[in-house]
């Protein structure tokens, strides 16, 4: 099973910090690793047209973000960046998603 998900939150995707699957917004399901490597390409496409920065690691996690997206932290009295973030799995590990 092959697994795109898009998380948004105040921290990059890779940390995955305990409770990190709440803030997951939408996750896409394929079959085929082909099939998620061209949606994987679509959707990131999109988030880069989308947000002007971006940093990835290990071609299992992006993260996208726009400067002026921030959120409040009342418990760290500071603002915190909202990211947009993508990350692949495979069988439920996060893992890269090349075709075959």
């Amino acid at each position: 099973m092959y697994e795109i998900i898009y998380m948004k939150a105040d921290y990059e995707p890779w940390w995955l910090f305990n409770g990190w699957e709440q803030e997951i917004v939408e996750r896409w399901t394929y079959e085929s690793p082909d099939h998620a490597a061209g949606q994987l390409d679509k959707i990131l496409k999109d988030f880069r047209q989308e947000h002007r920065n971006e940093a990835s690691r290990e071609q299992k996690f992006w993260a996208f973000w726009s400067d002026k997206e921030i959120c409040f932290c009342e418990d760290c009295a500071e603002d915190l960046q909202i990211y947009h973030g993508i990350l692949t799995m495979i069988d439920g590990k996060p893992a890269p998603i090349s075709r075959k």
